[in-house]
């Protein structure tokens, strides 16, 4: 991203002298100075589009079994996540060109507006191949709102409110998380997936207008002009696919080159990254010395995680014996840990947010380790207490952490550019880590196919392994910072 195109983002509020300003190094950000009427309407616009993005992603997950019931496609389950997490990736490195030709309010707009139109596919698709192409649209559309959100937040507010706002953003996922499922599930009870999908385009639609009231509706500046990163794009689109079609090839040889040319892939996306001009991530991720990059691979590693709550409501349903309503309240257990915790560690003091991230993988990995292994066939009410417990855990982990390494990338470097393409690239991360991870789970869900045990024990196993690797990155993400000269304020109050 550009100056000009974070000028853009900054000018789109219509306000030039609510710019942020610099404050005080021990001034002290509260909730009520984010949402006064300096800053309430783009945190309003920044908050509804992160919350309506994460709400779709899981409100999926809960009606997929009754969608599968009604259309069949089952050997497509994974791809459903995957094709739209795909999507939303693609958008997210479209954010800084959106913002710097159209402004905010037009790119809010088009995001709304781009999710309503996927969702409405969604909402009359006969078969699952349609839903798939409703389900990328969607992508397209929530990978822009989410990504602007994150874009925004270093120019539209004072350093003293980023912890502030990025634990709003980072809450909106988990809130998002927490209603989807809910909702999710309470449409398939009633055998009204389509009628879910009717909501969401309403929602859309309603965000879109209130975009188009509240925000100014002036053009940007100038686009930014920096190179789209193609072939760090179609490396990543194909490793995704392939791990996507491991999935759906025979078990066996087929299966594990499918997967081992995945993992080639992502290694080509790194090597592209790192010596290409143009790149997903900041260049300055792969600078000698700086924490970003231990940064971003704790955040991907707290974000695989996220992804078993696609498959919960399903291994509810079928292992417990659920309602789809329960199942779906089921998968959002993790989402409340994440929302809980995440209120209490805004507010960390530097060396307090410092062992929130060490800790936050260990917790995490713990909590998926304990549901994994008490999966069984037919499971009592109390061991399925036992599960939401683990996974409440889990999701504590993901909410003490998330907001201190948020505003520890945003304060990477001293640029603003750098800064806020560091900041936008959080997103980027994030959605990588959910291509990735959501392809990968629908494998490891296949080869564990013999009965729903196996599957969910596999599955939720062999992603503990992705976040185990975070207990490393977070020890050097934060002994990086500690030893940095230019040490970000990454808990800032």
């Amino acid at each position: 991203m550009t100056r000009n195109s974070l000028n853009a983002s900054v000018q789109s509020t219509n306000q030039p002298d609510d710019r942020p300003r610099e404050s005080p190094a021990n001034s002290v950000g509260s909730w009520s100075e984010l949402f006064s009427g300096r800053h309430a309407v783009v945190v309003s616009i920044l908050a509804g589009g992160v919350a309506l993005y994460a709400m779709n992603l899981y409100f999926t997950a809960a009606l997929l079994p009754s969608i599968v019931d009604d259309i069949g496609g089952d050997r497509y389950y994974a791809w459903v996540a995957t094709g739209f997490l795909m999507a939303a990736v693609i958008a997210s490195m479209l954010v800084s060109r959106v913002l710097g030709s159209w402004g905010g309010a037009s790119a809010y707009l088009t995001g709304f507006l781009v999710f309503a139109v996927g969702a409405a596919i969604n909402a009359a698709s006969p078969t699952m191949e349609l839903l798939l192409v409703g389900r990328v649209i969607q992508g397209f559309g929530g990978g822009l709102l989410a990504g602007l959100g994150y874009a925004v937040i270093r120019t539209a507010l004072p350093q003293h409110l980023w912890a502030r706002a990025a634990g709003l953003m980072s809450a909106m996922w988990g809130v998002g998380t927490l209603i989807g499922p809910a909702s999710g599930g309470l449409f398939a009870e009633f055998g009204a997936w389509r009628w879910a999908y009717v909501l969401l385009m309403a929602v859309a639609i309603v965000l879109a207008g209130l975009t188009r009231w509240t925000l100014p509706r002036g053009g940007g500046s100038t686009a930014d002009q920096a190179p789209v990163p193609v072939l760090s794009l179609a490396l990543l689109t194909l490793a995704a696919t392939a791990f996507s079609l491991s999935s759906a090839v025979s078990t066996g040889a087929p299966t594990a080159i499918a997967l081992g040319v995945g993992v080639a892939l992502i290694a080509a996306f790194f090597v592209a990254e790192r010596r290409g001009r143009a790149s997903a991530l900041p260049k300055l991720t792969y600078a000698q010395g700086n924490s970003l990059k231990w940064i971003y691979l704790t955040v991907a590693a707290l974000c695989a995680g996220v992804m078993t709550e696609n498959f919960i409501p399903l291994f509810g349903q079928e292992l417990g014996g659920l309602s789809p309503l329960i199942a779906g309240l089921l998968g959002a257990a993790l989402s409340v840990g994440w929302v809980v915790a995440q209120i209490f560690s805004v507010s960390f003091a530097p060396a307090a947010a410092r062992r929130a991230i060490r800790l936050a993988p260990l917790l995490l990995t713990g909590g998926l380790i304990a549901y994994g292994l008490l999966q069984t066939d037919g499971a009592s009410t109390p061991r399925m207490i036992i599960w939401a417990v683990a996974l409440f855990l889990a999701g504590a982990g993901i909410g003490l952490a998330f907001p201190h390494l948020s505003v520890a990338a945003m304060s990477s470097t001293d640029d603003p550019a750098e800064g806020a393409k560091a900041a936008a690239a959080l997103n980027t991360t994030q959605l990588i880590s959910y291509t990735v991870t959501s392809a990968i789970a629908g494998t490891l869900i296949r080869l564990g196919d013999t009965t729903p045990v196996d599957s969910a024990r596999l599955m939720t196993i062999g992603i503990t392994v992705l976040t185990a690797l975070g207990i490393v990155t977070a020890l050097m993400a934060t002994r990086t910072l500690s030893r940095s000269h230019h040490q970000p304020r990454i808990g800032a109050n």
